[in-house]
C-alpha cells in the first residue's frame, strides 16, 4: 500500500482557521505547502511546490526556508560511500566563490584563467610520465594535450568517443564497413557506469569480461583477449575498481595487446580509467607502472573532484598526443571575439573548480599530496585491519596486505598492494552460517541512524549473491573516526545477533525469525498474525526492542 505523505499534511491544513490558507490548500492538484520560516518569524505566506510562485520571497526567507529543508541530507564528512572531496581551505573556498562566475568556455575575455587551465594539463602530463615531446614523420613535434571535464563521466565519453572515431576512420581508409557488425569496446564487468552509458549512447557494443575472486572482482587480461577482435575500439582498464578499490593490471594488459599486434597486426589501444587511482598513484605507490610510460596507454581520466581535493565539479581527460584527438572532434568557433576551439560535451562550464584545482597543485605540491595519499592509505588499513581483528568481518580489499610476505608492518604505502584508500568488507562465512537469517543491509540503515553512510551492495554480474559493505577514507576521515566507525560497525552486527538469539526463542522457523528481526529494526509489526508466538497475540515479545550501544560522539 502506497502511503502519500503530502495528502495527509494537506487534509491537516484544512482544518486551519485561516480562509484564505484553506482555500489556497483545498485543491490537492495545486501542491501548495505552507512554510512559516523559523516558526513564522518573517511571516511567509504560503508558497506552491511544484510551480513557480507568483511572488517571491525575500532573500533571508529563501534562505532560510531551503537551508532548513537541507537538514534533512546526510553531513558530507560522514558519508563514507563517496569517493567526492567534501572539505576545502577556507582560502581555497574564498577563492572559488570569488571566480563562480568566470565561464571557462570565454578564452578571449578570461585569459588568465586559460592560462592556468593550460598549466593544469601539463602538471598533469608530467605527472603521468607523458611523453615530453612526440616527433612525427613529417617532423612534428607534438606534446600531450587535454581539457577540463564536469567530471570523469564527461572525461570518458571524450576519451572513448576519440577511440570509436579512429577506429571509424581507420575502417573508411581500409574501405571497410563501420556499421555491420560495428565497433565493440571491452572491460571489466566492475566497469563505473558511465563506461556502459558510453557504449549505449554512442552505439557502441559492450564486452563486460567477467570477474570473480581470483581476478580480484577486476579485469583479467587474458580474459579480456577472449573478447577483443578487429572491431574492438580499446580496452578500458581501472586504475581504482568502485567496487573493491583494486588497480586493475595496465601493464600486463599492455604487454597482452603488445603479442596481439605481434600476431594479428591489431593495434587496440587502452583507455585508463583513473577517476580515483591517477591522483593516488603517482605519490603513494610512484613506481608502480600504469601510465603514458607504457607506449600502448592513449588516454587517461580522472576526477579532480575525488582524490584531487576539489570540490565537485571538475575532471581532466588527458591524451598522449594531439594526433589521438581527431580533427573533427574540435570545433573552431569565431562568435566570442576571437578564434577559439572546443573541445568537450559541454560548452559553457565554471572555472571555478579548475581555479580550486590549481590551488591544490601550488598549495600541497608533491610533498603534500604524498602525505595526503599516504595518511588516507594508512588509516584505511587500520580500519581494514581492525574489522579483521574484530572476528566479525572479512576484508576483500588488499591495501593492508605487504606487497611481498617478508615485509613487516610499515606506515610506508609502496610497502603494500596498490590500491585506493578503501575498504571493502562483509561478514565472515562463519557469521553469516550461524546466523543466515541476518541480512547484512541491515548494517547500511542501522549506521544511517548514527549519521554514518556506508553503502551495502551487491558486487558485479555473476557475483550478485556476494553483498559488500564499502568505506572510503577521505582526508577527513581520521584515526579518531576510523575509531568510532569499528565500534559502531562491531556493535551493530553484535546487536543484531542477540536480535537473532531473541527471535529464535519465541518464533518456530527461520522465516518468522527473519520476520521478528524486521520488526525489531523498523518498529512495524502486523497485528493479528501470531509470527510464531506461542501465545497469539502478534505483539513483539518484551525486551526485544534493537538497542546499539551509544557512539563516543553521542555521550554527553
Amino acid at each position: 500500500m502506497s502511503v502519500d505523505p503530502e495528502e495527509y499534511v494537506q487534509r491537516a491544513q484544512v482544518q486551519e482557521s485561516n480562509a484564505a490558507l484553506h482555500k489556497a490548500r483545498s485543491h490537492k492538484n495545486n501542491g501548495v505547502m505552507s512554510h512559516y520560516t523559523l516558526a513564522g518569524r518573517y511571516g511567509t505566506k504560503p508558497i506552491p511546490k511544484y510551480h513557480l510562485p507568483e511572488k517571491g520571497l525575500s532573500e533571508r526567507s529563501t534562505y532560510h526556508l531551503l537551508s532548513n529543508e537541507l537538514l534533512l541530507d546526510g553531513k558530507p564528512g560522514l558519508n563514507l560511500a563517496s569517493y567526492v572531496q567534501t572539505w576545502m581551505p577556507e582560502e581555497a573556498t574564498k577563492l572559488m566563490v570569488e571566480t563562480i562566475g568566470i565561464n571557462l568556455c570565454d578564452q578571449d575575455e578570461y585569459p588568465a584563467t586559460i592560462s592556468i587551465h593550460t598549466r593544469c594539463i601539463s602538471i598533469l602530463s608530467n605527472l603521468w610520465k607523458a611523453p615530453k615531446t612526440c616527433i612525427k614523420d613529417d617532423g612534428r613535434r607534438l606534446a600531450a594535450m587535454g581539457t577540463a571535464t564536469t567530471g570523469s563521466s564527461e572525461a570518458i565519453m571524450l576519451g572513448l568517443l576519440c577511440a570509436k572515431r579512429r577506429w571509424q576512420q581507420k575502417r573508411k581508409a581500409e574501405g571497410k564497413d563501420i556499421h555491420n557488425p560495428g565497433p565493440n569496446l571491452v572491460f571489466g564487468a566492475n566497469v563505473q557506469v558511465c563506461v556502459e552509458k558510453f557504449a549505449r549512447y554512442w552505439e557502441v557494443e559492450e564486452r563486460p569480461v567477467p570477474v570473480d575472486e581470483s581476478t580480484n572482482y577486476c579485469l583479467d587480461p587474458k580474459r579480456a583477449m577472449d573478447y577483443i577482435d578487429e572491431n574492438t575500439i580499446a580496452v578500458v582498464v581501472i586504475l581504482g575498481s568502485t567496487y573493491t578499490g583494486h588497480y586493475e593490471p595496465v601493464e600486463e594488459m599492455a604487454h597482452e595487446l603488445d603479442e596481439l599486434q605481434q600476431r594479428t597486426g591489431l593495434d587496440i589501444p587502452i583507455h585508463v580509467d583513473g577517476a580515483s587511482g591517477a591522483m593516488v598513484a603517482p605519490f603513494a605507490t610512484p613506481d608502480h607502472k600504469w601510465s603514458f610510460d607504457i607506449p600502448r596507454v592513449a588516454s587517461i581520466n580522472t576526477s579532480g573532484h575525488k582524490f584531487g581535493l576539489v570540490y565537485p565539479g571538475i575532471g581532466w581527460i588527458i591524451f598522449r598526443s594531439p594526433e589521438l584527438v581527431p580533427s573533427d572532434l574540435v570545433f573552431e568557433l569565431h562568435y566570442l571575439g576571437s578564434v577559439e576551439y572546443s573541445f568537450g560535451l559541454n560548452f559553457s562550464r565554471p572555472a571555478a573548480p579548475m581555479l580550486g584545482q590549481m590551488f591544490n597543485f601550488i598549495s600541497l605540491g608533491r610533498e603534500g599530496f604524498t602525505a595526503s595519499m599516504e595518511a588516507c592509505l594508512m588509516n584505511a588499513r587500520l580500519l581494514s585491519r581492525a574489522l579483521e581483528y574484530s572476528g566479525l568481518f572479512c576484508v576483500l580489499s588488499d591495501i593492508h596486505r605487504p606487497a611481498k610476505k617478508s615485509v613487516r608492518v610499515t606506515t610506508e604505502a609502496s610497502k603494500y598492494c596498490p590500491g585506493l584508500p578503501v575498504v571493502s568488507f562483509r561478514w565472515t562465512d562463519e557469521v553469516r552460517q550461524e546466523y543466515p537469517e541476518m541480512e547484512q543491509g541491515w548494517v547500511q540503515t542501522l549506521l544511517r541512524a548514527k549519521g554514518w553512510i556506508v553503502p551495502n551492495y551487491e558486487l558485479p554480474p555473476n557475483l550478485e549473491k556476494v553483498q559488500i559493505l564499502r568505506v572510503v577514507v577521505r582526508e577527513n576521515v581520521t584515526e579518531s573516526l576510523i575509531e568510532v566507525l569499528v565500534q559502531d560497525l562491531i556493535s551493530i552486527t553484535r546487536h543484531l545477533m542477540e536480535q537473532q538469539h531473541v527471535a529464535r526463542t519465541v518464533c518456530k522457523d527461520s522465516a518468522s525469525a527473519t520476520n521478528m528481526t524486521n520488526m525489531l529494526l523498523t518498529g512495524h509489526y502486523e497485528h493479528g498474525k501470531n509470527h510464531g508466538r506461542p501465545d497469539g497475540h502478534g505483539q513483539p515479545p518484551k525486551g526485544c526492542l534493537l538497542y546499539t550501544s551509544p557512539s563516543p560522539r553521542d555521550r554527553g
